[in-house]
């Protein structure tokens, strides 16, 4: 029990996930759980307290196997907590909560422009201040004078060690709250007094402190166990894709998977970064790096519409080979084709209807076949949407799905592109952060292109898509 070790706390919309890990990135133990969400009398919550139990649970496992040093917080944008001496004031909202729908025009009122915060008005709560407009009028602005706003990786943080902080990756994450360009408070959040309200400003990669008394009673962790500030979880992704050397100096766009699918382009450097390129109607927005840097960006929810799309059909792992080729002609040749729109109001296409083109795969096997397509058209369109160079690195869970993969080089043949890293590259971020000279724990891998012409297929496709999009205008 005397080898150190670290912790990765991954806390997703979908799923958290604890990882132990050597100081030399090689996995020990992870453990994983579904999350829920609450319905409040309010709003939906995030449910803190369950993940909390886990957390506590889980640690105290990891603590019986290694010498825990240090532990790195990674969770989801769009939310944040309002803390008040030692407890919370308001329970985190759920982004996905459109109570507050009818609020919208006073708050789109207030917002910065686009070219400033490179954050796109978005539905339900996923600017981050449309919820703090909603909390402030749930509680009608009356906020205790030692109110602090923690967003959620550092919320964990907080709660490890009573040291309450907030960090660039989440503030710039389509939070309306912050200006990557000039790296520094929105105009909004200035106005309505939330910038003062803020925890102090950290970096990622600090050690807020040792985790307190109180969890060292509950998971029996050492006294020198060091807490980070830590990070955004799309963030992370790119930020571990960033420790292959191959990358160094590149133009690179990391396309982080999971519940979203999020395209973050690494310019090289020297590189003048702007808003002004980017479709905030087409869900692009500015994020921001560990180290402060803006990073175009498109997105759009595609593990979501694939769990819609295919429902237990999720699960099935496509093998390469030939039977995947010879399906995806089948369905290329067919003309069968998912459209956009599953989770409108988001992605490329965010005036999307939805359906098919031709009938539905009745096949399990075959419509999941048909959803790795439609994920590939719509990561070619997110990638043509920033202007994407040089190379492409797919990370993340749908980097298993070989079909995805091989349609997505096919589609981008003027581009290399490979993977990264798997199921790890969140942990593999937070690892880089305890440790930015870590080396990758495997190489990037080149993907080869499909045997099949995808031009036509993307031709069709797109075209029923901009229709959809052209009537939603009308």
């Amino acid at each position: 029990m005397n080898r150190r070790a670290i912790v990765v706390l991954d806390v997703g919309k979908t799923y958290s996930k604890l990882s132990l890990w050597t100081v030399d990135g090689r996995l020990i133990e992870r453990r994983s759980r579904a999350n829920t969400v609450i319905p409040g009398s309010r709003y939906i919550e995030l449910d803190c307290a369950a993940i909390e139990t886990w957390l506590a649970a889980m640690l105290a496992e990891f603590a019986a196997i290694a010498d825990v040093t240090a532990i790195v917080p990674v969770a989801h944008g769009a939310a944040a907590v309002l803390i008040s001496g030692e407890s919370l004031f308001a329970e985190p909202m759920d982004y996905e909560d459109d109570g507050g729908v009818l609020m919208r025009p006073a708050y789109d009122a207030q917002r910065d422009p686009f070219g400033a915060t490179g954050s796109p008005a978005l539905p339900m709560g996923l600017n981050l201040g449309m919820q703090l407009h909603r909390l402030e009028a749930l509680t009608d602005g009356v906020w205790p004078n030692d109110l602090k706003i923690v967003t959620w990786p550092q919320y964990w943080a907080w709660r490890l060690t009573g040291v309450a902080s907030v960090e660039v990756s989440s503030l710039g994450c389509h939070s309306d709250l912050w200006r990557p360009i000039e790296r520094r408070y929105s105009d909004l959040a200035r106005l309505r007094g939330w910038a003062t309200r803020m925890a102090p400003l950290r970096r990622a990669s600090e050690f807020l402190g040792v985790v307190s008394p109180e969890w060292r009673a509950r998971t029996g962790l050492h006294a020198n166990c060091q807490v980070l500030c830590g990070m955004h979880d799309s963030n992370a992704a790119l930020f571990a894709v960033l420790g292959h050397p191959e990358l160094a100096g590149a133009d690179a766009t990391i396309l982080s998977t999971g519940t979203w699918f999020v395209a973050m382009r690494s310019p090289a450097p020297g590189a003048e970064v702007s808003a002004a390129a980017l479709r905030a109607d087409r869900d692009c927005l500015l994020n921001v790096d560990v180290d402060g840097r803006p990073i175009p960006s498109a997105r759009f929810m595609g593990g979501r519409e694939a769990e819609l799309l295919c429902g237990e059909a999720l699960g099935i792992t496509l093998a390469s080979g030939m039977d995947t080729v010879e399906e995806a002609t089948q369905l290329i040749e067919a003309g069968i084709m998912a459209l956009p729109g599953n989770v409108p109001g988001v992605g490329p296409f965010p005036d999307g209807r939805g359906g098919w083109v031709g009938r539905p795969p009745a096949n399990p096997k075959v419509k999941r076949a048909a959803v790795s397509l439609y994920l590939a058209l719509m990561a070619d369109a997110a990638l043509d949407l920033l202007s994407s160079l040089d190379k492409v690195v797919v990370a993340g869970r749908f980097a298993e799905d070989i079909l995805f993969v091989r349609a997505l080089a096919t589609l981008r043949r003027n581009l290399e592109v490979h993977l990264s890293h798997l199921h790890d590259d969140v942990c593999y971020g937070g690892l880089r952060l305890f440790d930015r000279d870590l080396p990758p724990s495997s190489p990037l891998v080149r993907v080869a292109p499909l045997p099949v012409d995808l031009d036509g297929y993307r031709s069709t496709w797109r075209r029923h898509a901009q229709q959809a999009q052209r009537e939603a205008a009308t």
